[in-house]
């Protein structure tokens, strides 16, 4: 099945300034605590200036609910300026005061490198952001009248402080499970939801366990919903962020993401088992999708095949409100081997690669057989029951008789297909087994495509490389394989607007060309391995596979260890993950490097503007390439979940934190060297 994504260029999900009061700085606030101390027994000296950090934080400002130290305060007639910046590893540096443009009326704007723009417009290459200036910068208000100016400068300090030097990611916390550990926002899931567990602390701690259940009744999938913003809602409990959850034996619950109180239920239906939770809008609407509907032993046997494939049950979001449920039937969708909701579009899929798109809404209005309320009597097909209890449930009132208006087609080797870009495009694979690895990048209005649209990277490891848009609504294209990532841009042809080009922003590098020379001795022995005659040059990696595939009978537990051990001493280093932190503009890549049969990993954090690197995190625990993994940064946190063998799962939990040793060293390095005694 191929893997859909749509609307990808719309603002990602998690948008600045939409957290809860009391998290905007918390990351923020429990780093400066870790690295600023407070120093009340400072005594100011002439010429220098006094530090003054108060225990009592400040509140108030537009849009701020959050706690905010006072940063740096000055002796009358001083004419220095005290810094606590990333430039000396949080060591105290006496520098002249330099007045800004503006800096002494209330609201005026601001100008320099620590201007409070959105961080990627103040990160260059060149520009070095001063921690300590923006924090007293927040406290007296210097900001626009744009309430998200102050989260978006919350969040560039902490890029300030996850990027300098002497920051450091310990691994705080390890454990083990045997069954799925899930994360979302600060929290993790064990025993398949049933315990929740904060990472926001210093150290994990158990936010709630829930009691437990039967394997009938587990919750199978689950989606963490967040407050809208701008709505007005029935219930002071529906401003908290909840867990919508499925289970196994079809109910769908909300439960408060804070102490694991169910606090709504519905019964879905007996008649097919939901299996999956997906969001149709980000936040709005959700679509709860059926297992594929196979038939019984005996049916098949006697040549029955069942005409509806699957459901989809679409329900509006806070409060809960029914859609409607809708059957994908063969006998008005053809031969379909799966269909999904995404941004109100219906995604149908063929194996024969043939992907059709329809819109949902349109189905609705000319398809809806009864309009459904939750909670209200229904009388449906002889039975009177109450709809979304049990055992009634919600019948299904969506039923396509005739084929629906086509929205748009194309043909992708598994299906796989992309949208997104300005203006749109779309990304397949043709159709054939041999172009795979093969992108097409194309106009959505007229299928076009682009100069320079097709994408092909040369790979010559064991995995084969992927793209996708990027998620950061600039409308530029990720495109990443074992030895490079490259980030691509979408820009209109000079002289023709109509036609667009692709064209490289920047490209990540593995560094692997003193690599090459051993390639060439490594492939000779893969032939060997197989019995094939030696080339003079390197095969392609789809004809290693085919030859080794065919040499071993097809047995994968010969094919994977056959080429992983030719290609351990060839390929040092390898990206595993690309992910994109939004908050704060970084891409974070995890890179491995193989030291004989271990794997080492590290995550790197580049510039997402300019691709340079920033920071590089070493992670503790080894890494092994046939095991599945999981990597999450988000803010100060760094997740790693890992599947070994027999469904053993591991988690480990780095958070950010300063060396007390190398503070001292570089305070005392600071002060010492003009033979002064300084107390605190």
């Amino acid at each position: 099945m191929g893997i859909v994504v749509l609307g990808t260029s719309q603002a990602p999900e998690r948008a600045l300034g939409s957290t809860f009061p009391g998290e905007g700085t918390a990351a923020t606030d429990r780093a400066l605590r870790g690295q600023v101390r407070s120093r009340r027994g400072f005594e100011g000296q002439p010429g220098r200036g006094f530090l003054f950090l108060p225990t009592s934080p400040l509140q108030g400002g537009a849009g701020s609910a959050f706690l905010r130290p006072t940063a740096v305060r000055l002796l009358p007639g001083s004419s220095c300026w005290l810094f606590l910046g990333p430039s000396r590893r949080w060591g105290l540096e006496v520098r002249r005061q330099r007045r800004l443009p503006g800096a002494g009326v209330r609201g005026a704007p601001l100008f320099g490198p620590d201007n409070s723009a959105p961080a990627r417009a103040s990160m260059g290459p060149t520009q070095r952001p001063n921690v300590c200036r923006r924090l007293s910068r927040r406290a007296l208000g210097f900001f626009s009248r744009d309430a998200g100016v102050v989260q978006r400068t919350n969040l560039g300090i902490l890029r300030a402080l996850v990027c300098q030097e002497s920051t450091k990611f310990k691994n705080v916390w390890t454990t083990h499970s045997k069954s799925p550990i899930a994360y979302e926002r600060g929290r993790i899931y064990f025993d398949n939801y049933r315990c929740c567990v904060s990472s926001v602390a210093s150290e994990p701690r158990k936010l709630y366990e829930m009691p437990k259940c039967s394997k009938s009744e587990k919750i199978e999938d689950a989606l963490l919903w967040e407050c809208p913003v701008g709505e007005m809602l029935p219930n002071p409990s529906d401003y908290k962020s909840s867990l919508i959850a499925l289970t196994a034996h079809n109910w769908l619950l909300r439960i408060s993401a804070a102490t694991g109180e169910i606090l709504e239920k519905i019964y879905l239906a007996s008649y097919c088992k939901f299996r999956y939770l997906s969001w149709d809008t980000p936040q709005e609407v959700i679509a709860v999708k059926s297992a594929q509907n196979k038939g019984s032993a005996l049916a098949r046997q006697a040549g029955i095949q069942q005409s509806v494939l699957l459901y989809l049950a679409v329900f509006r979001v806070l409060p809960f409100s029914l859609i409607g449920i809708l059957e994908i039937n063969k006998k008005i969708f053809g031969n379909v081997t799966d269909a999904t909701l995404s941004h109100g579009i219906l995604i149908v899929m063929y194996s024969s690669g043939l992907v059709r798109l329809y819109s949902f809404e349109a189905i609705t209005e000319q398809f809806m057989q009864q309009e459904l309320d939750l909670g209200c009597a229904c009388r449906w097909g002889g039975t009177t029951g109450t709809v979304g209890e049990a055992p009634f449930g919600i019948p299904c009132n969506i039923k396509i008789t005739d084929t629906p208006p086509l929205l748009f087609e194309v043909s992708s080797l598994e299906n796989a297909f992309q949208i997104g870009g300005h203006p749109w495009h779309y990304i397949i694979t043709p159709n054939n087994k041999k172009q795979r690895g093969v992108f097409h990048i194309c106009a959505l209005k007229d299928n076009s495509l682009a100069k320079n649209g097709i994408q092909e990277m040369e790979c010559c490891s064991l995995e084969s490389d992927w793209i996708y848009f990027h998620p950061d609504a600039s409308g530029r294209i990720i495109h990443v394989g074992p030895n490079q990532v490259k980030v691509l841009k979408l820009s209109e042809i000079e002289n023709n607007s109509a036609q667009h080009q692709i064209s490289e922003d920047f490209v990540i590098l593995a560094n692997r060309e003193k690599n090459k020379e051993k390639l060439k001795g490594v492939m000779t022995k893969i032939c060997k391995i197989i019995d094939i005659q030696a080339r003079s040059h390197p095969l392609k990696f789809d004809q290693v596979i085919e030859q080794v595939s065919s040499k071993c009978g097809n047995n994968p537990n010969w094919i994977l260890p056959c080429l992983f051990l030719c290609f351990i001493p060839v390929f040092p280093k390898t990206f595993k993950i690309v992910d994109y932190e939004d908050e704060l503009d970084l891409l974070s890549v995890v890179a491995v490097t193989q030291i004989d049969a271990e794997g080492k990993a590290h995550l790197d954090f580049h510039c997402n503007e300019y691709g340079t690197l920033l920071k590089s995190i070493p992670l503790v625990e080894s890494w092994d390439v046939t095991y599945s993994h999981e990597v999450y940064f988000d803010r100060d946190l760094v997740l790693h979940i890992e599947q070994k063998p027999s469904r053993v799962f591991s988690c480990y939990v780095y958070q950010m934190v300063c060396d007390p040793g190398e503070e001292e060293e570089t305070i005392n390095r600071s002060y010492k060297k003009d033979g002064d005694n300084i107390k605190y």
